[in-house]
């Protein structure tokens, strides 16, 4: 059997199991309320820790830690890197998430605090070969870079070159492994439900830690649908980024519940204030 049949194969084994999401129950749709049903749901996708609102610090710390911090626009300066890690260790922020440039004065500013450095690959188009990738990801590690994203060879999914993809993945999980993570971005927004299907088999099956929905710099960013269908590929065993589009509190709240483990956002700040602002439920 072909590379591309065996995925194949996969990928309408894995279709055939995913359905619809289950539909949830009649609390889910009221804020700040929680019961049994509900969360043996999330502790059978995957969840391990539950932040309830009991008081809103220790709640707004718990979504904290779930948010990369994001500063990835090509003219950010020293200063707003700066303050961007500021706001980091403030908040108690998983990561930074910047580019590759600036990851060894990130992990100088971070040391000693709870958030980690991220950074990206093959970005924001993912169209350079493997071993750029598989470079560019061990000179971050060397800096200081705790997290990978890199971004999948789209043109290589969409032509069904899934040999292509898998190499391209598998290069930069065995430059960062064990040292740091690695994402995988799949730009959803440029791909048909199948497609990403069968870019989350392949991430999962080159040894990748997460799969992402977006770089934000594409036609598209995260949705709850495509979340919720990242969750059911992947399963319990691995991680979902959401990323792009992430506004506000409502946004982030809605992509985790589709089932997403982290939140990359530009407005993190913005989203926990508006966390302790909010009335106790």
């Amino acid at each position: 059997m072909t590379d591309r049949h065996l995925v194949e194969a996969i990928v309408r084994a894995v279709l055939a199991q995913v359905g619809p999401p289950d539909t949830p129950c009649s609390c889910h749709a009221v804020p700040g309320s929680c019961c049994p049903d509900r969360l043996d749901l999330m502790v059978a996708e995957g969840a391990e820790r539950f932040g309830l609102l009991a008081v809103p610090a220790s709640y707004s710390k718990a979504l904290a830690r779930r948010i990369d911090h994001t500063l990835l626009k090509p003219d950010a300066s020293q200063d707003q890197i700066e303050k961007l890690c500021r706001e980091a260790r403030e908040h108690g922020f998983a990561t930074v998430c910047i580019n590759p440039c600036w990851v060894r004065l990130c992990a100088t500013l971070l040391a000693g605090s709870e958030t980690a450095v991220c950074t990206v690959a093959g970005f924001p188009l993912g169209a350079t070969p493997p071993e750029v990738k598989a470079y560019e990801a061990a000179r971050a590690v060397a800096d200081g870079a705790a997290e990978v994203d890199m971004v999948m060879n789209v043109g290589a999914l969409k032509s069904r070159d899934y040999r292509l993809v898998a190499r391209d993945v598998a290069a930069v999980v065995e430059a960062c492994h064990p040292a740091a993570r690695v994402k995988v971005i799949i730009e959803a927004a440029l791909l048909t439900d199948e497609e990403k299907v069968r870019a989350c088999v392949l991430s999962r099956a080159a040894g990748a830690d997460y799969v992402k929905t977006s770089t934000g710099f594409g036609p598209g960013g995260a949705t709850a649908s495509d979340v919720a269908l990242m969750r059911r590929v992947v399963g319990p065993g691995m991680g979902v980024k959401a990323a792009g589009g992430v506004r506000d509190l409502s946004s982030a709240k809605a992509l985790l519940e589709a089932g997403a483990d982290r939140i990359g956002a530009s407005v993190g700040v913005k989203i926990v204030e508006e966390l302790a602002r909010a009335p106790e439920t």
